[in-house]
């Protein structure tokens, strides 16, 4: 199974391609560019550079959130767009999942955490590979309060990692950050877990059916209802 996967949910983007197991290349970057500028030339630039022909890839797999509404859309409308014209499958990834991927064997509670703002982010909680929690939105105090109630070692990974390992030092809890080689999100650890699930029996998407995944509504949406909540009153 060959898959290419693309990875844009929060401020960096990387795209890589997945043959039967072997990673045969990857591209990342973490620039002030958009996704929008940067996530089509970085996949182009992959496939021309491992001889691969777009027909030839058998899933197109994207982490479908949650993070930065417009990263997940253009990364989400990017692989739809490309499996569509190759009349070929999808598979969607937990942006959080995806972060905390190469941490599965650390002894003790990974949690991945991507800045929401507001003092917010949005974090799951991993346990040797597996899941503790759902995908969350919730406060920074709030997600202490849970890692408190771990009792295990703490690992830290994500681009909201420093703000929740500086808030952990107020509830006097240790915790060890990612190597910032790691911190981010990368396209291969989408592409070994939509290779593992679909293995496991998880199916795969029609580009029609693939849709991005949100938390909470986008910061347009929460402004409008609290101005029309304003003028109810």
């Amino acid at each position: 199974m060959r898959i290419l996967a693309l990875e844009c949910a929060s401020v960096s983007a990387s795209a890589a391609i997945l043959d039967a197991g072997v990673l045969l290349g990857e591209t990342f970057t973490n620039v002030r560019l958009t996704h929008s500028q940067t996530l089509l030339p970085m996949t182009q630039e992959l496939l021309r550079n491992a001889q691969i022909d777009m027909d030839s890839i058998d899933v197109f797999a994207v982490t479908t959130g949650p993070g930065s509404f417009t990263g997940v859309r253009i990364g989400v409308a990017a692989v739809k767009g490309m499996a569509d014209a190759a009349q070929k499958p999808c598979f969607g990834v937990s942006a959080l999942e995806a972060a905390a991927y190469p941490f599965r064997g650390f002894n003790g509670v990974v949690c991945a955490a991507m800045d929401a703002r507001c003092n917010q982010v949005y974090t799951a909680l991993f346990c040797g590979g597996a899941r503790v929690t759902q995908d969350l939105a919730i406060s920074i105090s709030e997600l202490c309060e849970r890692l408190q109630a771990q009792h295990l070692p703490i690992l830290v990974t994500g681009d909201g990692a420093q703000k929740v390992q500086a808030a952990l030092s107020d509830f006097a809890l240790p915790a060890e950050l990612a190597d910032p080689s790691l911190r981010f999100a990368r396209a291969s650890s989408v592409a070994y877990l939509a290779q593992q699930n679909i293995e496991n029996g998880q199916q795969t998407v029609l580009p029609a059916a693939l849709h991005p995944i949100y938390l909470r509504l986008p910061q347009a949406e929460r402004e409008l209802h609290s101005k029309n909540r304003g003028k109810r009153q």
